[in-house]
């Protein structure tokens, strides 16, 4: 009756246990989730200020159609979805083209002196911040999650469950670059 008693205790700490560790595991993935559903908050709001700022700046930069182009061009390829690797690489072109686009502007005071653009241009940098921070607190989640899903013993109730792991947000490689800055007048 002993040794029945002592089987039917460890069974049920290993029933216990199990259940916290799965609880635990559904709990970061929606963080996870949630993480990623900030981001893409944020970059809504940067998917629907671009198409104001282009049309804000086509007027002055003429001879810029090739940037103006590359930066329609990647919020399509952004605006289309996919899985969160494909998003992810999509806003990465998206931030590299508007790094262009910014760099451009410089170009341009009368076109720095329009009102209008400012006030995109202060948005457009707030957002970017923003978005700066949600990826941050992503990458948060989405470590701490990724972790408890490879560490033993959680990951025996994650491979029974088929708990993935998520992407991280990484800065694509144009984001990389060291920016030039030419002081020459």
């Amino acid at each position: 009756m002993l040794i029945f008693g002592i089987v039917l205790a460890i069974v049920l700490i290993l029933v216990v246990w199990f259940i916290g560790a799965y609880n635990s595991l559904v709990s970061r993935k929606k963080r996870v989730e949630n993480a990623w559903s900030q981001i893409d908050v944020q970059l809504k709001r940067r998917h629907d200020l671009i198409p104001n700022l282009v049309n804000a700046v086509k007027g002055y930069m003429k001879f810029e159609k090739e940037t103006l182009e590359a930066v329609i061009n990647a919020r399509a390829k952004a605006v289309a979805g996919g899985s969160i690797d494909d998003r992810i690489k999509a806003e990465g072109e998206l931030s590299g083209a508007l790094s262009r686009l910014l760099a451009v502007f410089e170009r341009y005071p009368e076109l720095k002196s329009n009102q209008q653009v400012s006030q995109l241009m202060e948005e457009l940098t707030s957002t970017e911040n923003r978005i700066t921070y949600a990826r941050q607190f992503y990458n948060d989640t989405t470590m701490k999650y990724n972790t408890s899903i490879e560490i033993f013993p959680t990951n025996i109730v994650a491979r029974i469950f088929g708990f993935k792991a998520f992407p991280f947000f990484e800065a694509a490689a144009t984001e990389k670059e060291t920016p030039k800055v030419d002081l020459s007048f």
